[in-house]
């Protein structure tokens, strides 16, 4: 010690530091390695015998590494009773005697490369498919009045939301068994659907359908979706031959070419395969998709099929057209979503046809919203206060622009309906909403002029609106400072017919200054499908767009080239129940005439 003291004190600072480390080295470490104790999915399987079998199929096939590694999966996890279930349905003594690519594919089915929780289940497929490439469809069964969670309608989930250090087990008390027969041989398999298989098989349709999956340059899948008709939908539906005033069920075969084949239901053009044509779907659509999706492109030609929900129900071609309404064809949920090979196969409870119509107007109150209509204090009631919605609240208006201005109904006895949609500052940058776009009703394939309506304003409205449909720029911009030309002026009234050769109209009868309405020309479109159709409106200008009474829309009207585009007009104000607010050119009064303009 006397030694150690007697030595330079920077040198015997140094040597206590050494010995320091030294001893630090030495010492056990008591760190703990890991803040979270939980087994991942492949050790919590090694930790329960019950699932042994499943642990067996993923040593096996190699996928007990890949299931403890760092990640966020979903694994449905069949029980011991459940694997040897499976083994007894396929003829092995045990799981060596599965053929390899079988357990591989058994596997992938039951594990999915995302962590799902029974809250994220819906009433229908969930949102990702199994790492094999199949969805997973979930429900509610009630047996015994117990209630259970299924998994393709024949799994019950016995235990669910197990955390695992790397996603979540849902164990279930059946295996999911990979579906491998083809749309074909899933339709022909079910003796209530021998007459559709007969029909397919004529059209050459069942081939089609008999088809293995292949893939485009862009990785998309050629699955299809169809809707299939049973036994007796098929006996329930009748028809009238014109030729004899026979009366006859669609029951057979041949009543079927009687009724829809020209001669060769193989050609593509004959009209019995275009029936097929249209309850055949492109893409995989499962019921949670007809309860989301307005409208389904089909096989046939340029045809859609609409969808709707309603309360439970999920109705096919359910339609208003010039305001009458047109009944759907249900879509029969508990036997639906059956998933096979090439696709997903629905059943439908009624008998249903391409709908062959020529191009009819369509006349768009933007304020048409069920959002709106169910604000029932106020909307289209006398008295009723304006009221508005943010981005996300109207399921078919969209904008982009500044997330807290909102889009507003508002009362103005001078608009259609009574009615104005409302833009709060409608113009570009941060400071304002730049754009917006609505979901149209149903229009009919064809021709149309695309006619937009307005409160014109005296300042402070976009100057520059450009109108988009279904993406593609129409020909004419909207000025909003522009006003309604006064028929009644000496030095500047023009007639209907030159005012509409100018690219506006008067749209309202009878015509009133005061209300400050226009009505603009902005293009003339094809609508190559039947169906909903997306319209948007953008704005490059609007000079001082500060205050909240910018931009006001009324209507938009689709009219077919060759209709009328003056007449019908509208009534202005609030609907009257009974009566209709269209006004047709012989309704219109002498005593008016000098005021319309025509």
């Amino acid at each position: 010690m006397k030694r150690f003291l007697r030595l330079p004190r920077l040198l015997r600072l140094t040597l206590v530091v050494l010995i320091t480390i030294v001893f630090l080295n030495c010492t056990p470490e008591k760190i703990k390695q890991s803040t979270d104790d939980t087994l991942n999915i492949t050790e919590y399987l090694r930790a329960n015998p019950d699932y042994s079998m499943f642990l067996e199929i993923l040593d096996i096939t190699n996928y007990a590494s890949f299931m403890n590694t760092y990640g966020t999966y979903t694994l449905f996890l069949p029980t011991n009773d459940a694997v040897k279930q499976y083994l007894t349905d396929v003829g092995a003594a045990s799981l060596k005697d599965v053929p390899l690519v079988d357990l591989q594919n058994i596997a992938k089915l039951h594990i999915l490369d995302k962590k799902i929780s029974t809250t994220d289940f819906t009433d229908g497929k969930i949102a990702i498919p199994t790492l094999f490439g199949q969805y997973l469809i979930t429900g509610a069964a009630n047996v015994n009045d117990v209630s259970n969670v299924t998994v393709n309608k024949t799994s019950n989930i016995i235990a669910s939301n197990v955390a695992a250090g790397n996603g979540v087990i849902h164990i279930i008390d059946k295996m999911l068994r990979v579906a491998n027969k083809t749309l074909a041989q899933t339709i022909e398999a079910d003796p209530n659907l021998s007459l559709f298989t007969e029909v397919l098989k004529a059209t050459g349709w069942y081939e089609k359908l008999n088809q293995p999956i292949v893939y485009d340059v862009n990785k998309v899948g050629s699955f299809l979706t169809v809707l299939a008709q049973s036994n007796v939908v098929f006996e329930n539906t009748t028809w009238k031959n014109p030729k004899n005033n026979v009366t006859i069920k669609l029951n057979t075969l041949a009543n079927l070419k009687l009724r829809y084949s020209q001669g060769d239901p193989m050609k593509a053009a004959d009209s019995l395969n275009l029936y097929v044509q249209y309850r055949i779907i492109p893409g995989l659509s499962y019921l949670a998709d007809f309860t989301t999706t307005p409208v389904f492109v089909t096989k046939a030609p340029l045809e859609v099929i609409s969808s709707k929900l309603v309360k439970q129900d999920i109705l096919l071609n359910e339609d208003i057209f010039n305001g009458i309404l047109e009944k759907g064809i249900g879509v029969i949920r508990n036997s639906s979503d059956e998933t096979s090979s090439n696709g997903v196969l629905h059943y439908v409870d009624g008998n249903f046809s391409i709908k062959k119509r020529v191009a009819s107007p369509v006349y768009f109150d933007l304020c048409n919203q069920p959002e709106m209509a169910a604000n029932v204090a106020n909307y289209r009631k006398v008295g009723g206060a304006s009221f508005g919605f943010v981005l996300g609240a109207l399921k078919d208006v969209t904008w982009t622009g500044n997330t807290t201005y909102n889009m507003s109904w508002q009362p103005y006895g001078g608009a259609v309906n009574g009615d104005l949609f409302n833009i709060f500052r409608f113009r570009t940058g941060t400071g304002g909403l730049n754009d917006i776009e609505f979901n149209t009703p149903v229009i009919i394939k064809g021709r149309y002029k695309i006619w937009v309506s307005y409160r014109a304003a005296t300042s402070k409205a976009s100057t520059n609106t450009k109108v988009f449909f279904d993406g593609a720029q129409t020909s004419r911009i909207i000025n909003h400072l522009e006003f309604a030309n006064d028929p009644s002026s000496l030095t500047t009234g023009i007639t209907d017919r030159v005012l509409e050769s100018q690219g506006y109209k008067r749209y309202i009868f009878p015509f009133v200054k005061a209300d400050n309405v226009n009505c603009r020309l902005v293009g003339i479109v094809d609508v190559p499908t039947t169906g909903r159709h997306k319209i948007k409106f953008t704005t490059d200008a609007c000079s001082g767009c500060s205050a909240a009474d910018a931009d006001r829309f009324d209507m938009v009207e689709f009219r077919p080239v060759e209709m009328d585009q003056i007449w019908p007009k509208f009534s202005k104000g609030f609907p009257v129940a009974g009566t209709s607010n269209l006004v047709q050119r012989e309704q219109a009064t002498k005593g008016d005439n000098s005021n319309s303009g025509y």
